[in-house]
């Protein structure tokens, strides 16, 4: 990248080192949006299996019986939950429909996720 963009001021061809900086800049910013996103999909589906697995050791049943009607923010709300909070507040929310922010301020003992990225 450093390469193209310094040919670009020397070189005769200015135009084509031009297009080609523009292009490895894009390509490295293309890659690096790419990495965050991966990261964040792959953490909101670990919360989304650390909320199946809170829910089945408090409740002895799988929530996948209330997952179907339940969104990904949803679930990713009720992550914040405490275990004692956990079981009521996720039958309320499949219930009620109640959206994201409606089940975090329904959260009287917040957990908070210190190690989000």
């Amino acid at each position: 990248m450093m390469i193209s963009a310094y040919q670009s001021f020397v070189s005769p061809d200015t135009y084509l080192w031009i297009f080609i900086t523009v292009v490895l800049v894009y390509l490295f910013w293309v890659s690096f949006m790419m990495r965050q996103h991966y990261a964040l999909t792959l953490q909101d589906r670990l919360a989304v299996f650390e909320v199946r697995y809170r829910y089945f050791s408090l409740t002895g049943n799988r929530i996948e019986l209330l997952e179907d009607q339940l969104s990904k923010s949803q679930l990713l709300a009720l992550r914040f939950a405490s275990d004692a909070e956990l079981p009521e507040l996720a039958q309320q929310a499949y219930n009620e429909n109640l959206e994201p922010d409606a089940i975090k301020k329904s959260i009287k003992n917040w957990k908070p996720d210190l190690e989000r990225v």
